[in-house]
Parts: C-alpha cells; structure tokens; sequence
C-alpha cells in the first residue's frame, strides 16, 4: 500500500551484501556462484529499469575494431543522436542506416540484414529506437571559409 500512495513506481528488491558479494568475485566466480544458488545479480533489472524511469536509451554505433554504445532520451530523432557523438554530424546530417541488434543477432552479418530487407536507410524524422545499430552519414563543408 505505501508504494501506491507514493506513485506506484517499480519496486526491486535486493541485497546490498549480495551484490558487492558479487562484484568482488571473479566474473566465473559470481557466475559459479550464482548458478549454484539459483540466484542472479539485481543490477542488470536495476539498470534497465532506472534507464527506463528517466527516458533513456541505447543505440550502438560500429566499425571494424570497435562497439561503441550512446545513451540518448527516447524519442530523440535521428539528426539529434547523430549530435551526441559530435556536434558536426548533427550539423551535416544526411541519413542514418539502421539495423536492429535482435535483427543482426538472429542473421549475424550485415550482408544477410540487407539481403532480407532489414537494412534500412532513415532520414531526419526518424525516431531512434532502444538497441538500433547506426551508421551516420554526414557532410560537414567549410563552405569556401578557412
């Protein structure tokens, strides 16, 4: 009843001894350890959930070496995401192509994204959705000046 009368947002329980139990074991350990208990971590819930409560989300942007992740606040559009990598590719904005990480997961390259359809190129009034893998193109001129 007091979560309800203080606005009925998510409740997750945890223990605090847990969790730095956790995180001060090796990674094998933890996973060990909590496979033997039959218990998980509370952080990833925590995460998702908090991300959720304050309106963010992700998208991935990659390239040969390297996954890089960008949090943005649901509902931006595609010119502004492009904006929180770097002001110029806001500013030169030309398109964005766009795969789904479940897509890739399920067809595993990029090649078979885009010969199923699931490749898409999206322009200024695309709404960037949570997990979107992204290449922006942009052309950022000087326009003559030096």
């Amino acid at each position: 009843m007091k979560v309800q009368e203080h606005g009925g947002e998510p409740i997750i329980p945890f223990s605090c001894v847990l969790e730095k139990s956790l995180v001060d074991m090796p990674e094998d350990e933890a996973a060990k350890y909590c496979d033997e208990n039959k218990i998980q971590s509370a952080i990833p819930k925590i995460i998702k959930t908090g991300f959720s409560a304050i309106n963010l989300i992700y998208f991935f942007t990659a390239g040969p070496d390297e996954v890089k992740c960008w949090q943005i606040r649901r509902q931006t559009k595609a010119p502004q995401a492009a904006g929180a990598i770097h002001t110029d590719f806001e500013r030169g904005f030309i398109c964005a192509e766009v795969m789904k990480f479940e897509d890739l997961k399920e067809l595993g390259s990029e090649a078979a994204l885009k010969a199923a359809g699931k490749y898409r190129q999206e322009g200024k009034t695309y709404v960037v959705q949570d997990g979107d893998i992204i290449f922006f193109k942009f052309n950022v001129s000087g326009g003559g000046k030096k």
